[in-house]
């Protein structure tokens, strides 16, 4: 997961961790998190909500947020 989210941010994977703050850290606007999303969507083979995405404040939600979706919506 952190690899996708380094990909779109263009940093390292080592300078994100679960309590990087997504927007305040790295000023990650609506379109980044849509990116974000698509491309954990793609890795993970699992839908994410736009609400969702849209809300995701530090890695730490994010994978708490799949996980959820996950969960509810087992292969």
């Amino acid at each position: 997961m952190i690899e996708k989210v380094s990909e779109v941010l263009g940093v390292d994977q080592a300078e994100i961790g679960e309590q990087t703050d997504l927007g305040a850290e790295y000023s990650v606007d609506s379109l980044e998190l849509m990116e974000i999303g698509a491309r954990l969507e793609r890795a993970l083979g699992v839908r994410m909500q736009i609400e969702d995405l849209l809300d995701m404040r530090n890695i730490g939600h994010a994978v708490d947020l799949v996980a959820a979706r996950i969960s509810a919506h087992p292969a």
